[in-house]
């Protein structure tokens, strides 16, 4: 039986890439993140590794954080900047295996994130790149008893070991049923705790319905998406686009602030040292969803604009967007355009903030 094969006989509706977006009860399954763990397939999501002595140095001269010096098993998120330190792809690096680097990219930016590496691999460079998407599959567990799941298949003691803090990316190898399967604790989660799981194609459907009968809900997009926003972390597409730079975000914990260059690097240090951003990402408190990109307005002047907005299944309205600084400052009150009467209030600076203010 494939996944599709099960997925259907759970009564999922899916996407069109074959991802679900949910499995017949919607509520119930945003509950569960909440007094339990949602269990989903997030395999849109790339995977591609980097084999070659030269792997380590290539990704810390291509991006913002320190990607040398890594233990194995040790995971770190980075950031593909261009020349204005615009962001062009937020990854996830492990330290795989001894030889091997694996990368994890947002959802539909593989072939985009290893044609970018390829093409800044030079003369010289050991460095092979190797597409393994296809060939594998990538599961997530997010909620309050993630942590209960993943014990079941790897020792409760390897959950903070590996990792330089309890709350970092880690990845530990282990074998379910006799194939081997990677488990990632994952650190921004969209509620509790999270892990990512990786096996090969072969081995997703006995995976599934192992992490299934370990006690997560199968759950898929519509529900990752209204946890996400309520959980203000950025997507692809929204946040992590080419109109924001990494420290507007909140990212200022995936940029290394020592280390040699890299592209987009004096503006991102200029930005640091003088310790003023131009606009900051904030929750938004809002009555009604607001589309993506809708302007936002202040004192009748353009002060932002919403990037991510839901009306999650419990009724409540959550939502994110990128506004001015000295509006934020100012903790003024937005509206849109074509509603001015309705006010849109600032909730908080999303993200992690540089230690002087």
């Amino acid at each position: 039986m494939t996944l599709h094969d099960i997925y259907r006989e759970a009564g999922a509706e899916l996407a069109s890439d074959g991802i679900p977006l949910h499995f017949g009860d919607v509520a119930g399954e945003y509950q569960a993140a909440f007094n339990g763990a949602v269990l989903l397939d997030r395999s849109h999501e790339g995977r591609i590794e980097l084999s070659g002595a030269d792997r380590f140095d290539l990704l810390n001269r291509m991006s913002t954080n320190d990607t040398l010096n890594m233990k194995t098993g040790e995971g770190r998120p980075t950031i593909f900047t261009n020349a204005t330190a615009r962001i062009l792809d937020r990854v996830l690096v492990y330290h795989h295996r001894p030889e091997r680097l694996l990368i994890v990219t947002g959802a539909g930016r593989n072939t985009a994130v290893g044609r970018y590496i390829q093409s800044n691999i030079f003369y010289g460079d050991d460095v092979q790149v190797h597409n393994i998407q296809g060939a594998t599959a990538q599961f997530e567990i997010h909620g309050a008893t993630a942590d209960d799941v993943a014990s079941k298949f790897i020792a409760a003691s390897k959950f903070i070991d590996a990792a330089p803090d309890a709350g970092s990316d880690a990845l530990y190898s282990t074998t379910v049923d006799g194939f081997k399967a990677d488990f990632i604790r994952v650190k921004k989660a969209l509620y509790g705790a999270a892990w990512r799981v990786i096996v090969g194609q072969g081995n997703a459907p006995a995976m599934w319905s192992a992490l299934r009968e370990a006690g997560a809900t199968p759950s898929g997009g519509v529900v990752y998406n209204a946890h996400r926003i309520r959980a203000g972390l950025p997507s692809v597409g929204t946040e992590l686009t080419e109109r924001y730079i990494p420290l507007e975000l909140g990212l200022w914990d995936e940029v290394s602030f020592t280390k040699g260059c890299y592209t987009g690097q004096e503006i991102i240090a200029r930005m640091e040292s003088r310790g003023k951003l131009a606009k900051m990402l904030v929750r938004l408190q809002t009555a009604q969803a607001v589309a993506s990109d809708t302007p936002l307005f202040s004192a009748g002047k353009r002060a932002g604009e919403i990037t991510s907005s839901v009306i999650a299944p419990d009724g409540e309205c959550y939502a994110m967007g990128v506004v001015k600084a000295g509006v934020v400052n100012d903790g003024a009150t937005l509206h849109t355009e074509d509603a001015p009467s309705a006010p849109i209030h600032i909730g908080d600076i999303l993200g992690v903030q540089p230690l002087h203010g």
